[in-house]
């Protein structure tokens, strides 16, 4: 990609909104070059193309933004990994994926989870007071440590371990979607195959001695017996739980981060909100609505399919908006208002349909958490003046790049 195609991609994922305005108000579907795909951004467009899996697969769902080398290519080969996963499966191979993935973030399994993320989210913040001395950036010192520190117990990672397996998933994230230099983008692989080698050690010794742990409970459902595991299931276990590792973290700390910013930026909300803390649920939700965190996930047709007069020959790309079809006047009153009193809005960012967010309550939760304990003890939080906030320039994990706070 050239670099006047990584500005224009860069302007397009930096704010979405004004495209996807464009493109819900002409006839038809629109393409765009920069994505090199068509936009279906309409909500009952994208609700049809969800509720149709067998005519728009999730193959290409993971289709990376900027190429690797082939120096890049051959370290991550040095990896594990490389096998489909519940967002790029279709079908039976889907499901087999997605079952162990629902069965560990049971409603069961996140209420058991939630006191020990109510103590570190109490120590994060407890940190953050004590050391910013009224001032400090929310992405850095919080939102990417706190669904790190939960997902990977969920995972049943060492504690010690967190923080590597958290810096290789955001290394992926970048190998995918953004333009590095090639010095760049080989450090990133290396930290990504760290991760990975984490990983693989990690079921390794749940196979020698399984405990009440995801990693157990995936490598239950997808390798099951109890003999030395094979390189290929070593490959797909890692696989799935470094696209279960990454889901869990990076969309909730994308999430929290544009919580609060959006929270902050419209103050009389805020003051309402602290004063009122029963309005944080539909906080949460109308954060989601308004400023999307997964914005879409690509499709490909597998045969001929029309769509608002559109015809689709198969192998078609499209890109399915979720955060466009969030914003949709046909079916939300004042659809760019962030507006926290808003109610049964029902949106689509979390998905809908067969590859519907299965980390919905364990996200919510932590956003819940979250917003309260800022609440409650800083209801005098505000965004620093000096600090506009910037998006990172990404459709996937859509968060701020830095959000810097300050107190009194």
């Amino acid at each position: 990609m050239e670099r006047h195609e990584h500005d224009t991609l860069d302007a397009l994922t930096r704010d979405p909104y004004p495209h996807y305005a464009r493109a819900r108000g002409v006839e038809g579907l629109t393409f765009v070059p920069e994505l090199d795909a068509w936009l279906i951004a309409r909500d009952a467009d994208v609700r049809e193309v969800l509720r149709r899996p067998d005519e728009f697969s999730s193959a290409n769902a993971l289709r990376p933004d900027v190429l690797p080398s082939p120096a890049v290519l051959a370290e991550l080969g040095k990896g594990f990994g490389g096998r489909p996963v519940v967002v790029t499966s279709d079908g039976e191979t889907h499901q087999r994926l997605r079952a162990p993935i629902v069965q560990g973030l049971s409603p069961a399994r996140v209420a058991a989870i939630i006191p020990y993320m109510t103590e570190q989210a109490e120590l994060l913040v407890d940190a953050l007071v004590r050391e910013g001395g009224g001032t400090a950036e929310l992405m850095g010192a919080y939102a990417t440590k706190l669904p790190g520190r939960v997902i990977g117990r969920l995972i049943g990672l060492d504690p010690a371990d967190v923080p590597v397996a958290v810096r290789g998933g955001h290394r992926a994230e970048e190998l995918l979607f953004r333009p590095l230099d090639p010095a760049e983008q080989l450090a990133a692989a290396r930290d990504v195959v760290t991760m990975q080698r984490l990983l693989d050690r990690c079921i390794r010794e749940r196979r020698a001695e399984p405990r009440d742990d995801l990693c157990s409970g995936l490598l239950e459902a997808l390798a099951p017996g109890t003999g030395d595991l094979t390189l290929d299931e070593r490959h797909e276990v890692v696989a799935h739980l470094q696209n279960f590792l990454l889901a869990g973290h990076l969309t909730t700390t994308a999430l929290i981060g544009t919580t609060l910013l959006h929270l902050l930026s419209h103050r009389p909300q805020w003051e309402r909100l602290c004063a009122e803390p029963e309005l944080i649920p539909q906080a949460i939700e109308e954060a989601a609505r308004y400023d999307t965190a997964l914005q879409g996930f690509r499709r490909i047709t597998t045969r001929t399919v029309t769509l608002s007069g559109t015809e689709l020959p198969p192998g078609t790309a499209v890109f399915v908006a979720y955060g466009s079809a969030n914003r949709d006047a046909l079916r939300y009153d004042r659809p760019d208002a962030f507006d926290i009193t808003r109610r049964g809005s029902r949106h689509l960012a979390f998905g809908y349909g067969v590859h519907a967010c299965p980390g919905v309550q364990l996200a919510r939760e932590q956003l819940r958490l979250t917003v309260g304990l800022f609440a409650r003890r800083l209801p005098g939080l505000r965004l620093a003046d000096d600090r506009p906030v910037e998006m990172r320039p990404t459709m996937i994990h859509r968060s701020p790049a830095a959000v810097h706070l300050a107190w009194a």
